[in-house]
């Protein structure tokens, strides 16, 4: 979610309602304070969303690829694991006897949820199937796994993921006739058992997997939520079974109802995950509504909570090498064309263009006429300059928006790492508690945390 698909989210908010579209504003657009975020990785200059998770999430810059490890850790060593494990926010914030949860459009294991509270040298350790033998001898844990155990009384978890729960070969509850969907855990256990096991006998714990259970739930009721809705990611806005899959902003609304009863506040971390996907897959119609949806998810995050005890900071983990340009109209549509051709081979082009990806296309040892395609579908692959399986992230910094205690401490340009450390100081959680005994402050330390992201990507702290 970097600069340019924030730009072409507005545009696209406004044309959804009829408008020309650029002089529309977003949620995030609203709030007092925006900075700029360094998203590098200790070993890469273009990161990847392993590393820049752990960066805002623990505080530390890591390698590319880890997760909830800090840069001693080595990629795929399993035996790089042990002390150099770093707790996230969402483990301080529950350390303080705050409530907190975790929401995503991903799997619920993938490279962001994954960050707030496992420790993993390979991202994609999803369950003990995609481990290597060595690595489970060694003793390390699969992210699935480490979920349910390493702090396993987070009160609300929403996402995707049902196969990395259950015995390999366990058919999917909503599609029992697709090989794909099927489980993969090596160990023979059901997690989601585990998950309810695991809870005080004097607490309401409930596991749902589609949108009906998980919307007549009274959050009076409720005191632990596991929502898993696909079998892996969560499909994109523009294919969801809207009868069976919740909405991102669906899952925000339950989320803050539940954790809100707290007294102490709660930390939430809320990702529109594939936005990213979208990019990747060079499909930017998906990207931008998926983008849509994490707007609507802020505007209602910010109606259900107050700046006088939240603060809510919404950011990206890195950008894509997505742009818009090509001299268009006002009011033209985000996924239109351009008003010129092409200098050299006389052809029109989309305004929107990856600068590598999927969209490469020659046809007869040329570029294709755009105009031959329909170029408005929502799986379009917009154009590209380098062939690739999938699109690449971009390097550039990304923005910072905050609101709410504390949020004039994001301003400038930061490094990512830094992002946390604003979150804890204002919430009174982590390592630096001085300011909060202080009995001269005026300033209220109860303060909850929404962060909000892309893969992006909470409520006491809401990352997109």
């Amino acid at each position: 979610m970097g600069v340019p698909t924030i730009t072409a989210t507005r545009i696209l908010k406004g044309q959804l309602a009829g408008k020309p579209g650029e002089e529309t504003v977003l949620e995030m657009d609203k709030f007092p304070y925006v900075a700029l975020s360094k998203t590098y990785n200790t070993n890469a200059q273009v990161p990847d969303s392993a590393g820049t998770a752990t960066a805002y999430l623990c505080g530390v810059k890591a390698n590319e690829g880890t997760v909830g490890v800090n840069a001693a850790s080595v990629r795929n060593q399993c035996n790089t694991t042990k002390g150099n494990e770093v707790d996230s926010i969402l483990k301080w914030a529950k350390d303080s006897g705050k409530s907190v949860g975790v929401v995503t459009t991903t799997r619920v294991n993938h490279a962001t949820p994954s960050a707030s509270y496992a420790h993993s040298v390979n991202r994609d350790w999803y369950s003990d199937n995609e481990m290597p033998k060595e690595a489970v001898e060694q003793g390390c844990k699969d992210i699935a796994w480490q979920l349910m155990h390493n702090i396993p009384d987070i009160e609300v978890i929403m996402g995707g993921g049902r196969k990395y729960m259950f015995p390999k070969n366990t058919p999917d509850i909503e599609y029992p006739n697709d090989e794909r969907a099927n489980a993969t855990r090596l160990d023979g256990l059901n997690l989601t058992k585990i998950w309810l096991e695991k809870k005080p006998a004097n607490k309401k714990a409930h596991y749902v997997w589609n949108r009906d259970q998980l919307t007549s739930l009274k959050p009076q009721d409720v005191d632990y939520v596991l929502g898993l809705f696909e079998p892996s990611d969560m499909l994109y806005e523009l294919e969801r079974n809207k009868t069976m899959d919740p909405s991102l902003p669906e899952m925000v609304k339950v989320a803050i109802n539940i954790l809100k009863k707290n007294p102490k506040g709660f930390f939430l971390l809320v990702e529109g995950g594939r936005i990213d996907h979208g990019h990747h897959e060079g499909k930017a119609k998906q990207a931008l509504h998926e983008a849509i949806q994490m707007d609507i998810a802020i505007g209602l995050a910010g109606e259900m909570t107050s700046t006088d005890d939240t603060l809510t900071v919404v950011t990206a983990d890195h950008s894509h090498v997505f742009t818009f340009g090509g001299y268009t109209h006002r009011g033209n549509s985000i996924f239109g064309l351009a008003p010129t051709l092409s200098d050299i081979d006389q052809k029109p082009f989309t305004a929107i263009l990856y600068g590598n990806g999927p969209g490469y296309k020659l046809v007869n040892s040329s570029r294709e006429n755009v105009s031959t395609v329909d170029f408005t579908h929502n799986s379009y692959l917009a154009q590209s300059a380098v062939p690739l399986r999938q699109e690449t992230h971009g390097g550039e910094d990304v923005a910072i928006f905050a609101k709410g205690p504390m949020a004039h401490l994001l301003h400038g340009v930061h490094e990512q790492n830094y992002i946390p450390h604003v979150m804890g100081y204002a919430s009174c959680v982590g390592q630096n508690q001085n300011h909060c005994r202080s009995s001269s402050s005026s300033h209220s330390y109860k303060a909850s945390v929404t962060l909000m992201t892309s893969i992006l990507t909470v409520l006491s702290v809401v990352l997109f």
